[in-house]
């Protein structure tokens, strides 16, 4: 008995490991695919009410309208060429998404950081975006 309860323990925990991921892969794909594009206003979409985004160490906060204009002027200047996400988790509380990623621009390449969180209705959306130029 105990070992058949055992299994099926592992087995339930193996499928919501994978529930887990295929969520995570979900929030940060279509951001993912505007960030590779170069599109502020695609990201824009997943944008929080404030959003916090910070540029080699340059941290400030806007409102999603600004957040899109300051996304808009990096893109413009540092042409998109690639952007693949190298890691992606939650928290254990909170329902806070992250992933790390590197965005190949025509002037180099920067890891970024993107931090998600939920909002009322459940949908998740951008609290925090990191480029850094490496």
């Amino acid at each position: 008995m105990k070992r058949l309860f055992s299994r099926a323990l592992t087995v339930f925990c193996l499928s919501m490991m994978t529930i887990v991921a295929q969520a995570q892969g979900e929030a940060f794909s279509a951001v993912r695919s505007a960030i590779r594009s170069g599109s502020s206003r695609a990201v824009a979409q997943y944008f929080a009410g404030t959003v916090e985004l910070e540029f080699d160490g340059d941290r400030q906060s806007f409102s999603a309208t600004q957040a899109e204009f300051v996304l808009k002027d990096f893109f413009a200047k540092n042409g998109p060429a690639s952007f693949e996400l190298v890691h992606q988790g939650s928290s254990t509380s909170g329902g806070v998404q992250y992933a790390v990623g590197k965005f190949g621009a025509k002037s180099g390449t920067y890891r970024v950081f993107i931090k998600m969180k939920p909002a009322e209705g459940g949908a998740m959306q951008i609290d925090q975006m990191h480029f850094t130029h490496e």
